[in-house]
Formats: C-alpha cells, sequence, structure tokens
C-alpha cells in the first residue's frame, strides 16, 4: 500500500499512518486538558515521514499550546485559546472565561479523511458547530501534506463577535487566532545557517519581515537534533494571502483568519478555513 492511512478511532484519538506503518499524526478528538487551557482537539505529534517529531505539547512557556490545534482567541468574551486573556488596560490575567471543544459525531469518510462535528461550548452554551476534516496526501518519498479544513458556524442564537488582541483590544502584532502550530524546540536554533529560519512567499525571510506580511505562504527551515536531518514546514492558505503570525523564539506560526479587524458573526452566519501544510525531510 502506497498511501498514507487514518487507523479507526479509539475512545480518545486516531492515527494517520505511512505506508511503512509509522504514525505521523497523533489526533486527539477528546482532549482531558484542564479548563484553563481550553481543551480542543489537537494533532501531537506530528512526524515526517524519516519520522522527526516537529511539534511541541504543553511546552513549559506556554502548557496551552497543544501541538496543531484551531482555536479563537477571543469569542465575544470567551477565550478558546487557553491560557491569561488580554484585556486593553488591565493586561494579562488569568480569568474565568475558558471555553471548550468538544467532539459530536463522526462523519463517514475515506480512509484518506477523518471528519467530524465538534461544539463550541462556553459553560452550558453552544455558541459554534463545526464540521472540520483532515486529509493527508503523500507527496513525495520525502514529503506529505495535511488538508485542514473547517466549516464552523454561529448557532448562539445572538451574534458574535470573533477578536484577535491586536483587532480587538489593541496589542500592535498579537493577531495570533486561527490554527496555530507549537514547533519542536530544534527549530529555534539557526547556529548561523542561511538556509533555516522562517521565509515566505516574495523572497521574506526572517521574523521581522514574515510577522504580519500578507503572503500565501510560509516556511520553517530548521535541523533536528541527533539525527542532523534538516526539515521543511511549509504552511500555506491556498484561497488568498493572510497576515501570517510567526515568533521564532516559541517557535509558533498561526495562520490568523481574521487580522486588523474583528469578523462579527450574524445569527446562522458560517465561515470556512481552509490551510495545508507540509512537512518535507531535506536529505
Amino acid at each position: 500500500m502506497n498511501e498514507l492511512r487514518f487507523s479507526a478511532p479509539d475512545t480518545c484519538a486516531v492515527d494517520l499512518l505511512s505506508p511503512a506503518g509509522t504514525v505521523l499524526l497523533h489526533y486527539v478528538f477528546d482532549s482531558d486538558a484542564v479548563a484553563t487551557e481550553s481543551p480542543r482537539p489537537y494533532a501531537h505529534p506530528i512526524r515526517t515521514l524519516a519520522g522527526e517529531v516537529v511539534t511541541n505539547f504543553r511546552p513549559n512557556d506556554h502548557p496551552w499550546h497543544h501541538g496543531l490545534s484551531f482555536t479563537i482567541d477571543n469569542l465575544s468574551g470567551w477565550n478558546f485559546w487557553g491560557g491569561a486573556t488580554y484585556q486593553r488596560g488591565d493586561g494579562y490575567k488569568l480569568r474565568a472565561d475558558h471555553g471548550e471543544q468538544r467532539h459530536v459525531a463522526w462523519i463517514p469518510t475515506d480512509r484518506q479523511s477523518v471528519a467530524h462535528r465538534l461544539e463550541w461550548r462556553a459553560g452550558s452554551e453552544v455558541m459554534l458547530q463545526e464540521e472540520r476534516r483532515l486529509t493527508a496526501q503523500l507527496i513525495s518519498p520525502a514529503a506529505w501534506c495535511l488538508r485542514w479544513q473547517a466549516e464552523i458556524q454561529n448557532v448562539s442564537g445572538r451574534a458574535l463577535v470573533c477578536a484577535n488582541y491586536h483587532s480587538g483590544e489593541g496589542l500592535v502584532g498579537s493577531h495570533y487566532t486561527g490554527l496555530q502550530f507549537r514547533g519542536a524546540r530544534e527549530l529555534l536554533d539557526d547556529h548561523g545557517d542561511a538556509s533555516l529560519g522562517v521565509f515566505a512567499e516574495g523572497g521574506l525571510a526572517g521574523e521581522s519581515a514574515v510577522h504580519g506580511a500578507p503572503a500565501r505562504w510560509m516556511e520553517w527551515r530548521g535541523q533536528k537534533d541527533t539525527s542532523l536531518r534538516k526539515v521543511t514546514i511549509r504552511f500555506e492558505n491556498p484561497r488568498a494571502p493572510l497576515h501570517w503570525f510567526v515568533r521564532r523564539n516559541n517557535p509558533l506560526a498561526a495562520f490568523p483568519f481574521h487580522f486588523d479587524r474583528n469578523l462579527e458573526l450574524p445569527v446562522g452566519a458560517s465561515f470556512r478555513i481552509e490551510h495545508l501544510l507540509t512537512f518535507t525531510d531535506v536529505f
């Protein structure tokens, strides 16, 4: 068999397997995270075809960073990202405002995809319903691609506002929201190698150039410890350029589905996302 395939789900997770049987992605659809980390489905570990782990889970600097996961920083006053909440004039404080995403049901699909329905809950209120699909494709003997698609609908019966701390609270540059990737710590160190670091469409290079810049794609090029293998992670938004969020020193990359303006969701309104991540071993 020369295709990637998802295993049957167990009680809380499902695995993506390579043709050789390596677990390339462990997707936890029923998280047992504490409330202050805004429980949500996440993928960790994610591996390249050569077996290099490229994600981090609950790092000591930000325990609510959960590998690869989809979040909204502030949904009408509720924090679906985790950790302290920033408010203008009051700063970051841990508040009793954390939401959660919960798996509801599987949607039938083929073995190259998994799809499920989720509810975004704040206390007893269901604010959003989501249909999410993850699709995997083998690109070459050295690369594979993950397509993350979702349709998210306001089912609360009231108008909702999606905000980030840049658009909603005036914290310039803090537009992290949407699909979040927390990388392995080896991605931090370029040790003077100009081929490593953060790059984006249009010849952009370095965090200061890429962060906040509109582009269809950005890449993180790093080198792993022990094996010394170089890896490339490409983040793509195929529908249109977006203003990337990147933090070299965490490392963290995000696909902000809105940037400098809040996204208003009238009753019954929905929005869609479609993102690609390609993981490549550089031999």
